[in-house]
């Protein structure tokens, strides 16, 4: 087998939860982070960062890319490289987009290659998961498409979630962060009877909807009671843009991820006209944001050997 020395990984953005499927349902995007990898002689560690926010990245080894990169290494118990990572941003920074999970499985799944491809694609993911605390976001970003996770005897099981393709995502990106620590920190630490059911039957609710792309069921099913209700408050504005979704025909708005991004599900035919009313609805407060509709990727993690 030959020698890689270089390897480039594009990871899609995701969107995790949906609304009622905290921590365990999320789909990619056709929205990317871009990571090469190039082997050097000298056990040097060299980053460069390109993109809108490439300032805001670390750029030594306490880079989350680079963290990842060097777990793999660790786990097969072998020393990591010098290496010169270059970065092309494509997903905005802590926004609920599932950045964090880019950088996780853009670096696990480089190291691997470089490495000879020692780890199946289901360990990855695992390591991934340990690495992110919860698969509602890298699960997605390694395999694409639409993912539910669910732990087993055998730790996990994966589940292709069907989404029909006339559901459209528009996802509505303010210019204001939100880290994923401050928005777990504001949820209860119990729940009730009641909204535990109340999850459940949404959940499944959601996957008919997303498989039928039936009005009624996706119009209810986007209800949630775990996370939501307690994270609206650190969103400026949120009441007001989802007003403005639902006025303009959306199916329901929900948080993307731990937000602020807000995601709207949207049947094909009417997507301009919900992006112009949630973007308008932000701006009428004082808030700018780009709000755009964006497919789900199907693909996931794309390696490209140089």
């Amino acid at each position: 087998m030959s020698v890689v020395s270089s390897i480039t990984v594009k990871v899609p953005a995701t969107t995790a939860n949906l609304g009622p499927g905290f921590d365990c349902i999320g789909v990619a995007l056709k929205l990317y982070n871009e990571f090469k990898f190039t082997i050097l002689d000298t056990d040097e560690l060299i980053i460069k960062v390109s993109g809108l926010e490439a300032p805001k990245l670390q750029t030594d080894e306490n880079n989350l890319l680079y963290q990842a990169f060097v777990k793999l290494y660790q786990y097969i118990q072998q020393t990591p490289p010098g290496v010169k990572i270059e970065i092309k941003l494509g997903v905005p920074l802590a926004r609920g987009l599932g950045s964090s999970a880019t950088a996780i499985v853009g670096g696990l799944v480089a190291a691997n290659g470089l490495a000879g491809s020692p780890l199946s694609e289901f360990q990855v993911m695992e390591l991934a998961i340990a690495m992110e605390g919860h698969p509602d976001n890298v699960v997605p970003a390694l395999l694409g498409g639409c993912r539910l996770a669910a732990t087993s005897h055998k730790g996990w099981e994966i589940c292709d979630i069907p989404w029909h393709r006339d559901i459209i995502p528009v996802v509505a990106i303010p210019n204001f962060e939100l880290s994923t620590l401050e928005a777990r920190q504001v949820l209860p630490t119990e729940i009730s009877r009641a909204d535990a059911i109340f999850n459940i039957s949404h959940l499944g609710l959601l996957l008919r909807g997303l498989a039928t792309n039936r009005e009624e069921w996706l119009r209810a099913a986007l209800q949630d009671k775990l996370h939501q209700p307690y994270r609206q408050a650190l969103i400026p504005g949120y009441d007001t843009v989802n007003l403005a979704a639902i006025a303009a025909g959306a199916y329901g708005m929900v948080i993307s991820g731990a937000g602020p991004t807000l995601l709207a599900l949207v049947d094909k035919s009417i997507v301009k006209s919900v992006e112009a009313e949630m973007s308008s609805a932000w701006m009428e407060i004082g808030v700018g944001s780009i709000v755009r509709s964006i497919f789900p990727d199907t693909q996931g993690a794309n390696i490209v050997y140089n």
